[in-house]
């Protein structure tokens, strides 16, 4: 259940045409379905401002199956993270309008009308191998409603790249940054920008890398002010909470 609905049940509350014990009655079983092998929150998107997102890696496929029917059938958009071919071809079953976006691993059902995106979030990337967590983020983005744009290979062993697009970032209500090796970009894109940024640190680079350690202890240490950090390759919490400034941001302005 979204805002949408319950508004729409609560005017037909006051207009007479819903008794207020079916109202009692639907609202009462809409916060979460049990289905044993999970508990799928029906009233995240009220309280949030987003469904509920499945993270699909260690589920089965007949699992994610099971959730993704359970949202849908309560008209609620499915986004599954960290998904495999064997789960989009599950949910494909139930959902012949999914769509799977194999690089970022990500799986998508959007069955609701088109809705303008609002605000601006500018996802860049240090370099091409960080694309596929910079997708993740930048999908979760746009299915969450958000005007997104991609500046991606723009580290700083080309700064001038980055110092290209300064008028971009400036008009951003908030930038992720997405980048491994010694995690650099997010300290300089904060040193250019007033607007938040998100900095994802991620696995790529070499044994000194330690897998994205080194580039999380960057950006963690970063004498730029404005920047939060979350979790290596995590381009979904980057995108989560993103989204969440954006929204308020760009509301703010409305």
């Amino acid at each position: 259940m979204d805002q949408n609905t319950l508004r729409a049940l609560l005017d037909a509350v006051a207009a007479g045409t819903t008794s207020a014990d079916d109202a009692l009655s639907r609202l009462g079983t809409s916060p979460f379905s049990d289905l044993g092998h999970a508990k799928v929150d029906h009233h995240r998107e009220i309280r949030c401002g987003f469904p509920e997102v499945v993270y699909c890696e260690g589920k089965t496929p007949s699992q994610v199956r099971a959730i993704a029917r359970e949202l849908l059938e309560h008209g609620e958009v499915f986004l599954g993270t960290r998904a495999s071919a064997s789960h989009y071809q599950s949910v494909g079953q139930v959902a012949l309008d999914a769509r799977y976006f194999e690089d970022s691993h990500l799986i998508v059902v959007d069955r609701r009308d088109p809705r303008p995106e609002r605000g601006h979030i500018v996802v860049a990337t240090g370099g091409t191998a960080d694309h596929a967590v910079a997708e993740e983020a930048a999908i979760t983005a746009e299915t969450m409603g958000n005007r997104v744009t991609r500046l991606y290979d723009v580290g700083v062993a080309g700064i001038h790249r980055l110092l290209a697009h300064q008028e971009l970032l400036r008009e951003a209500n908030v930038i992720i940054a997405v980048a491994g090796m010694e995690g650099a970009l997010p300290s300089v894109v904060a040193g250019l920008v007033a607007c938040p940024v998100v900095a994802v640190p991620t696995s790529v680079g070499y044994g000194a890398s330690f897998g994205g350690v080194a580039a999380l202890l960057t950006m963690l240490n970063s004498c730029a002010s404005g920047i939060g950090v979350v979790n290596i390759d995590n381009g979904f919490g980057a995108a989560a909470l993103a989204s969440r400034i954006n929204h308020a941001a760009a509301g703010a302005a409305e």
